[in-house]
């Protein structure tokens, strides 16, 4: 950052939803940073975006020039997965701060190359975006499993279904699209990036996957509609992880915990935990704590770790990005051996 500056100047690499609705409200409140620089897919649509939002930035046409502009100290992604890797490991061999938006990459070959690229410049801040699925009440999860309250953990169940892609006259999402979203299919990252963070890593999966509706229009879809998962951890808890986005009326996403004393259901979607142990007459929910409520402050934990060598990296790190495309590359092979895939373990 220069001497005389004081104030953090970030710029953004594609401008859309994500952006618009949770990072940059936050990132406007902040007084010590200014965003000086936005690059979307268009220089029209980056025009735009800084006449509404931020009439004192300059909008650019490509996310090079973006990058390559003096006194930037931070680049925060906002693109599609295909444009991530580029974009984070040119920013980074330009000295810049690296925020990504999740999911981390195409494939794990890509997502390597971010962590290796982070690994040589361990100054500079690199985090992706979390997943808020199961954020809230994810602390008292790992609290009650620590306190063994459900006993010895033995399987879990996790269910995450949606009618998204049930027409098939819609034309295909962007998700949907491999050359866009690469092996990101429906919401399989997201949910690897929960469980890894509460149950420990997987090490082995078997998948079958299938798509439904094979043609969109003239466009081929080449990612599943439904994805159906068997997982082992390495501490040996067995899972079973279903995933539809074509599925009727769908139920909200849940997470189910089964030790051999009892049981920890997570409704995803109201963030509700019910628990129940064995003697109990049925499941009740337990409140979560104030103490344990995690709430969103990522925008505010990435810059504080930019400001403050000493305060926390913020979390999930290229590193966990990696554990967890690790997962859904292996899901991808399963699913297209027909066979078991082994996760070697680092």
């Amino acid at each position: 950052m220069a001497a005389m500056r004081t104030k953090l100047h970030i710029g953004i690499v594609g401008a859309g939803n994500i952006v618009k609705q949770r990072h940059l409200p936050a990132l406007l409140s902040m007084p010590n940073v200014e965003i000086v620089a936005v690059s979307n897919s268009t220089y029209a649509s980056s025009e735009r975006f800084c006449k509404e939002f931020l009439p004192h930035a300059t909008p650019l046409k490509n996310w090079a020039e973006l990058v390559s502009l003096p006194d930037l100290d931070i680049i925060w992604i906002g693109t599609h997965p295909n444009m991530h890797a580029p974009i984070s490991i040119s920013a980074l061999e330009a000295g810049r701060h690296v925020f990504c938006q999740a999911r981390m990459a195409m494939n794990l070959q890509e997502a390597e190359e971010m962590l290796a690229a982070s690994q040589k410049r361990p100054h500079l801040v690199t985090a992706l975006c979390p997943a808020p699925h199961g954020m809230r009440g994810g602390r008292l999860v790992q609290r009650l499993l620590a306190d063994s309250f459900i006993g010895r953990p033995t399987q879990i169940r996790l269910r995450s279904f949606s009618s998204a892609y049930l027409d098939p006259n819609t034309p295909a999402h962007w998700r949907q699209k491999i050359e866009i979203n690469g092996l990101n299919v429906l919401t399989l990252g997201i949910y690897i990036e929960v469980l890894q963070h509460w149950l420990g890593p997987i090490r082995s999966v078997e998948a079958r996957t299938k798509i439904v509706h094979r043609y969109r229009g003239h466009y081929e879809v080449k990612s599943p509609d439904i994805v159906n998962v068997l997982v082992e951890f390495a501490n040996g808890i067995e899972g079973v992880l279903e995933f539809s986005g074509v599925a009727p009326f769908p139920p909200g996403d849940q997470i189910e915990i089964y030790g051999d004393q009892g049981l920890i259901r997570y409704d995803i979607s109201s963030d509700r935990i019910t628990v129940g142990r064995l003697g109990d007459e049925r499941p009740e929910e337990m409140p979560i704590p104030p103490d344990l409520v995690t709430e969103w402050t990522v925008e505010h934990d990435f810059i504080r770790a930019v400001c403050d060598p000493t305060a926390p990296r913020p979390r999930p790190s290229f590193k966990e990005g990696v554990e967890y495309m690790r997962v859904v590359s292996a899901v991808h092979e399963s699913a297209l051996i027909g066979k078991r895939v082994e996760i070697p373990l680092h």
